[in-house]
């Protein structure tokens, strides 16, 4: 598995400088630095390993560069650290391991030789100038954003002072600017309530915060937090029908549930939540998309439709902790080392069988199983529901009208928090045992 080992690589482009790795990482967050890091420290017995990890950021780490309040680490590390600490530590230990990290580089797309089993090509921009770079496997690892106003169809004017939470945080912590005095805060999830404290830290006071949802999604402790100690008010069952203001926000109008309306003078409003990954290059690659999550369509090792093309963090599911994404990405070195070694299985072995979900379920990841290979890596799935589930409700796994597994979720389940499924039933979806997808529905 050396870097040397020829690849089937394209035509020379012209103007474009031409390297090959083994495995190229697309995204320096927490996934895909904890990729690099295992891959890279391969030992001796597998041979080393060739791992160059691309970002189009200035500096690695993804959004946790600007999330510099503490709390990672403490699941994974057993140490707090802050968001850009966190960063910094998986970073290191890419480079420590012999990967190649490199920053402000930009994949522009896909190269046009789709038809190569044997290696893969993208077209890369960088301060070094245009390069196509070829890999034996490829590992997207870029993320998820939230969405912004106007892909929320918020109408009213354009004034200053609207953020999403990344945005939010940039400004505050990165650029070092002002914000405003009074913000609300459109959301009642976990990032939300990281908005709130970045607002605080900069010296805005936090109006209000809102939520379509009748109910707040963090834990009990998170909520009463905000609105006992710190005195936030949660408006639940209200949506934002305006933006009031020319130049600068004077206020967001309110619609209620029952059809009241009201208006909250403010000068900043924060969009938070909303997740959808980052999945512009899955789909200039023909990389099958799903229809839940809106990322790839993975199975249970993190293999894409594309023979040789990986997606791990939330790509796959926007969007989950920073423990979670570098957990995938350590767990996904083995079957990119499998695919290195054994090379990909002709297409008629990887026909996958597809998983489901019936509603009030909103997605599933990983969304497929392999027949061939039907153990999922991480030994679980992550779900996400449209309404909330009362305790003792079960998730019901079926195929064909048989019942494979069934669990209990003790204490419910609520919109925009983890869901987790036991994958222990998956040995059962073998080649020929059937002929539908899995689906997966809730027992009240």
């Amino acid at each position: 598995m050396n870097s040397e080992q020829p690849t089937s690589a394209p035509a020379p482009a012209p103007g474009r400088q031409q390297r090959a790795v083994d495995v190229l990482v697309i995204g320096a967050g927490p996934a895909g630095l904890a990729l690099a890091s295992r891959l890279a420290a391969t030992g001796p017995a597998a041979g080393p390993v060739g791992v160059e990890v691309v970002d189009r950021e200035a500096e690695p780490g993804g959004v946790l560069r600007h999330c510099v309040h503490s709390g990672f680490g403490l699941r994974d590390l057993r140490r707090p650290m802050t968001g850009p600490a966190y960063a910094r530590h998986w970073a290191d230990a890419a480079v420590h391991a012999g990967a190649t990290l490199r920053t402000g580089v930009t994949v522009t797309g896909w190269s046009e030789d789709m038809t190569s089993t044997d290696s893969l090509t993208v077209d890369v921009t960088s301060p070094a100038g245009l390069e196509r770079i070829t890999a034996r496997a490829v590992v997207l690892a870029t993320g998820a954003r939230e969405r912004p106003r106007s892909a929320r169809l918020v109408p009213g004017t354009r004034p200053a002072g609207v953020f999403t939470t990344g945005e939010l945080q940039q400004t505050v912590h990165h650029h070092h600017r002002p914000v405003g005095r009074r913000a609300v805060v459109v959301g009642a999830e976990s990032v939300s309530y990281s908005a709130v404290r970045t607002l605080r830290e900069a010296g805005v006071e936090v109006v209000a915060m809102v939520t379509e949802l009748p109910y707040h999604q963090v834990s009990p402790a998170t909520a009463l937090d905000a609105r006992l100690r710190r005195g936030v008010p949660l408006l639940v069952g209200a949506r934002v029908s305006e933006l009031l203001g020319r130049g600068r926000l004077s206020g967001v109008a309110l619609r209620r549930a029952d059809g009241r309306s009201t208006t909250v003078a403010c000068d900043t409003v924060v969009f938070t939540g909303d997740w959808i990954p980052d999945h512009e290059l899955v789909r200039r690659g023909g990389v099958a998309l799903d229809g839940g999550t809106r990322g790839p369509a993975v199975d249970g090792s993190f293999r894409t439709d594309r023979a040789g093309v990986f997606a791990v963090g939330n790509l796959l599911h926007g969007v989950e902790p920073a423990h979670t994404a570098a957990r995938e990405g350590l767990l996904a070195a083995g079957p990119v080392l499998r695919h290195l070694t054994d090379g990909a299985r002709p297409a008629a072995a990887r026909v996958p069988v597809q998983v489901e979900v019936e509603a009030p379920l909103r997605w599933i990841a990983p969304n497929r199983i392999d027949p061939a290979d039907p153990r999922v890596a991480t030994g679980g799935f992550i779900l996400r529901t449209e309404s909330k589930l009362a305790p003792w409700s079960s998730l019901v796994v079926s195929r064909d009208g048989r019942v494979l597994h069934r669990q209990r979720l003790v204490r419910g389940a609520v919109p925009n928090r983890t869901v987790r499924l036991s994958a222990a039933w998956t040995e059962q979806v073998r080649a020929g045992a059937g002929d539908g997808p899995v689906r997966i529905s809730v027992e009240r």
